[in-house]
Formats: structure tokens, sequence, C-alpha cells
């Protein structure tokens, strides 16, 4: 049988509570809580978006995952680890910090936030799983000790992998350091001389210090560089540039045994909630405000990472003629990572869609 995938609709530009009431519906519709014994840990995996975004999943939205964990006897917590760059999430420490003054609190959500990695992003644990790519990934080291898994993904796009969802969220969103490093190593960027203004912004933000001025302009040192890819999100002129068409399956298919690794610990105590609202170019990652490029759409939820991420592509070119990657990222497949992840025994690619509550008009659906 394939898997649900529930739709819970809201009006475009709907307030924050009618978005969180969306996520309630969804998320009791999957009957994940009965999955739920007493005391159990629930990691609750967010991004709680970089210091200018505006555009991230809202704390209200997580508490909604929170009531219902705690409402099984389990113990909730939110959770998200570290960046390969520099920023208000670069440790344990300053990301708590920078979670708090998003709203990412026991006083707000009702749970703590903790991070998953350590301290640094070090704690990892090494874990099988026989993909086409790797034998064994790195994740984050804390992820082993949960007993259950809430994932809250905001649906964009991505300058590396076309979408970020799902897949996305779990495959580098709860990895350590190095397994980060690893998914991001076929990234080999360069600066265009004739593009470059000398700025700097990318020589200040490049966490190796890969980046030196050579002749007025900025020059990569390959053999240091670790294919974040921070460099191409915030040079303004477009001038560091890496193959996409060439490394951005690699870094899919990477992702999606990264996935694998974390997925298979938690087995059917797992469900995924992508939120289609205030869906921008790029993911929540880039330190600054972007804006909304297409209507909202609602909330999805499923225990099927594939069948959601999947659903999330149908959806947005059913309502707007294109998926997020056709849209914002046409040189990019995004499919490609949901296809390796069904390959790596994931999920399915067909689902049955279910609406859930009182559903608004939306063209196309």
């Amino acid at each position: 049988m394939n898997p649900t995938v529930y739709l819970a609709k809201i009006e475009d530009g709907a307030s924050v509570g009618l978005q969180a009431e969306a996520v309630k519906k969804v998320l009791t519709a999957t009957g994940f809580s009965k999955s739920l014994r007493k005391l159990d840990m629930v990691a609750i995996k967010v991004h709680v978006g970089e210091k200018n975004n505006t555009t991230h999943v809202k704390p209200e939205l997580v508490a909604e995952a929170v009531n219902i964990s705690r409402s099984a006897g389990a113990q909730p917590f939110i959770t998200d680890t570290a960046t390969l760059y520099k920023g208000e999430r670069e440790n344990a420490i300053k990301h708590t910090i920078h979670a708090y003054r998003h709203g990412f609190h026991v006083g707000r959500t009702g749970a703590p936030f903790i991070a998953l990695d350590g301290l640094s992003g070090t704690d990892e644990a090494e874990v099988e799983v026989n993909g086409q790519l790797h034998n064994t990934v790195k994740i984050a080291g804390q992820v082993l000790l949960a007993d259950a898994l809430i994932v809250i993904s905001h649906a964009t796009g991505h300058m590396g992998s076309g979408i970020g969802a799902a897949i996305k969220n779990v495959g580098m969103g709860l990895t350590s350091r190095s397994g980060k490093m690893r998914q991001h190593s076929s990234i080999t960027p360069e600066v265009n001389p004739e593009k470059c203004e000398n700025c700097g912004k990318c020589r200040k933000w490049c966490p190796t210090d890969a980046i030196s001025e050579r002749e007025n302009v900025s020059y990569i040192a390959r053999e240091d560089c670790i294919g974040c890819g921070e460099c191409i999100a915030v040079c303004r002129y477009g001038a560091v540039k890496y193959d996409f068409a060439i490394e951005s399956p690699v870094l899919q298919r990477s992702m999606a045994e990264h996935a694998a690794g974390v997925i298979r610990h938690f087995r059917e105590k797992v469900v995924y909630l992508n939120v289609l609202t205030d869906m921008t170019r790029d993911c929540d990652c880039l330190n600054k405000r972007q804006k909304k490029e297409v209507p909202d759409i609602g909330v999805l939820g499923s225990k099927d990472i594939v069948a959601i991420d999947q659903a999330t592509l149908d959806i947005t070119a059913r309502v707007h003629g294109q998926n997020l990657g056709e849209k914002f990222h046409p040189k990019l497949d995004p499919a490609i990572q949901i296809e390796h992840a069904e390959k790596m025994g994931l999920g399915n690619r067909k689902y049955r869609l279910t609406p859930v509550g009182q559903v608004p008009e939306i063209a196309g659906l």
C-alpha cells in the first residue's frame, strides 16, 4: 500500500495561529503519538533560521509538536546541529542563544533547545548505510540516544540541491561537522576575477580561511576548501560559481545516504512535516531577509520521507506551474535526492494525498 501524505491547506498569508493549527491537524492525522511510550525522548528537528532570516518556521508551529508529544507522556526537545560556515549557529553556545532570540525556548514552545552534535559539532557516531557513495556515514552522536524524531522542515529552494525539505533537513541537518564536510566534498567553487569586486565578504565568512586576496580579487585554495558553499551564498556579484550540473547530483545522493544513517535508527518512530508557507528562493541558512516568492499552500505530514518530499515537488508544481526547484534553480534536478532516498529504502515516491480539516479552495488542488 502506498504511504499517505496528509495536507492541511491554509489561505495565503494565514496567521501563525492558523499555521500552527494546520501542524496540529496533520501531526494528529499521522497517528505518530500512538508510537510513543511514556518518557520517550522525542527530538524535534527544526531550522531556527540565520540571524536576519524571518521566513523560517515559527516557534508556535513547533509548540504544537511539543504539546502532542508531551500529551503522550514523552519528553520532547527541540534540536539542530552546528553549521560548517561562520555565523550564529556555528557552535552549540551561539546556536542556543540564537535559537532563544528567535523564540525556540521553553517559555515559548514548552521544550528546551539541545544540540545533538556537542559543543562544536564534533560529537558524532559512525553508522553503516551501505550506500552507493558511502559504506558508513557520520551523524550527530546524540541522535542515537533519542527514542523518536519529528522533522519539521520549511520547504524552500536550495542553491546546491534544488530544494530544501525533509531529506535535506535530516541528511544535512542531523549530521556531524565531518558528515557535512563529506557531503560537500564534491563542491569546488572558483572565483571569476572579471566579476569579483574584492568586497571581502567571501573571505570573512569562509570557515577554513581557504580564500585569500590575490591581485585585488579573491582566490580560493582548493586544497583548503571544504565545499560548504558559504562563499557562493554571500557573494552579491555572482563571482563565485561551481558546476551545478556535475556536483549537485553527488551532493544530493550523499545527503540521502546520510539521511538513511539517521532514519534507520528510529524505524517507525519518526514523522515528517513540510511547511509550505513563506517559500523563498534559497534556504533559511542565508543571513539575510528573503522575500516570499509564491503564495502559501499549507502543511504536509507523513511517516514517509520520500513521499512527503515528492508531494512537495508535485503540489508546488500543480499550484504554481513549476515546482520549487524548477522555479528557483532550473539548472538543478531536485528529484535526484528523492529517487536516491527511495533506492536506499527510505520510502516510496508513490503516495496517497489525503486532505485534513476544513480546506480552502486552492487552484490546482
